[in-house]
């Protein structure tokens, strides 16, 4: 087996570009999912020698197939859905590798953890106890050492008292971080004006109210919560590694991971991200299932290591956690 720490080393595109190929592979070796795919749609996959030849699997395979490449796993994640039957599962064989992706990708974005205080309001994927998202987050308020951090559901009263209280008198900045009807439902609980709280929003409305895009969401959260910008959180069950937006919809993604732009009718045709289109990442810290992935969202092409979400293809099946439309 590779190292897959090497993964975190990465300084340029040519270590991107050398541990993609590595890992590819690796998982074209080992994945017989993945191994059966390339073949059918690659016309020569042994020989892969770029990134843009390197076949993308349909995110869509998580749901009906095993994806791994070694034959166990600590860990199981599912997406959110009501039957098992539905729901993207990821099988992982080391939380080691997913706890130091989703730490060092933090430190990267906002330093170190223990300065913040974080706040979690994600009702729905708390009663999922195989959520990717809320292991990632109980580690993260873990790590801030407060007794001050932790989740809270539906008790509005409680959290606004807190919110303020922090916002007032705590000398660390308060992260809140929850799904945006959860947000909304609390900003038409009582108005804020945050100085030192940061507003994530991540996941979706999940049936609870309208769906409605980005821009008009991110009014409604800063008026309501008094703040200049809202921060999101791009993550999906099927993915290791998340990328941040710190305001205005872009996202950044860590030097493991790179968001791609392909033909939405064609999972392996890239358009050198020169327009919009469906949305291909590349997450090396899936290291042991499948670390190219064709997404169901859409997207624009900023920069090498920036993204903006624009929607979901038209006639995709709805995610748990899936981004605005």
């Amino acid at each position: 087996m590779l190292n897959f720490e090497k993964i975190f080393d990465i300084r340029n595109h040519s270590d991107f570009k050398n541990q993609c190929l590595d890992i590819y592979h690796f998982q074209y070796q080992n994945n017989k999912v993945y191994q059966n795919y390339c073949n059918m749609i690659c016309e020569n996959p042994i020989n892969v020698n770029e990134i843009n030849k390197i076949p993308f699997l349909p995110i869509s395979f998580f749901k009906t197939k095993k994806i791994l490449s070694v034959d166990k796993f600590e860990k199981v994640f599912y997406s959110s859905g009501t039957t098992t039957k539905s729901r993207s599962k990821h099988f992982i064989y080391d939380l080691k590798l997913y706890q130091q992706s989703f730490i060092n990708n933090f430190r990267l974005n906002y330093g170190d953890i223990n300065q913040y205080i974080i706040i979690a309001l994600l009702p729905n994927y708390y009663e999922n106890k195989h959520s990717s998202l809320i292991y990632m987050v109980e580690k993260l308020i873990k790590l801030t050492n407060s007794n001050e951090s932790g989740f809270y559901l539906d008790d509005y009263s409680k959290l606004s008292k807190k919110l303020i209280e922090l916002d007032l008198k705590s000398e660390r900045k308060t992260i809140l971080i929850g799904v945006p009807y959860a947000l909304l439902d609390l900003i038409d609980f009582n108005e804020f004006q945050l100085n030192n709280t940061i507003i994530m929003e991540t996941g979706g409305m999940k049936g609870k109210r309208k769906e409605m895009v980005r821009k008009e969401l991110h009014e409604k959260l800063k008026s309501g919560f008094g703040v200049n910008k809202i921060h999101s959180e791009y993550g999906m069950t099927e993915l290791l590694s998340q990328a941040y937006s710190k305001g205005d919809g872009i996202f950044k993604t860590p030097l493991w991971m790179k968001a791609f732009i392909r033909d939405i009718n064609d999972a392996q045709n890239l358009d050198f991200n020169k327009k919009s289109g469906a949305i291909n990442i590349i997450d090396l810290a899936n290291y042991n299932s499948c670390s190219f992935v064709a997404t169901d969202d859409m997207g624009k092409f900023i920069n090498e290591n920036e993204f903006e979400v624009i929607g979901r293809i038209d006639n995709s099946e709805m995610r748990g956690c899936n981004l605005l439309i």
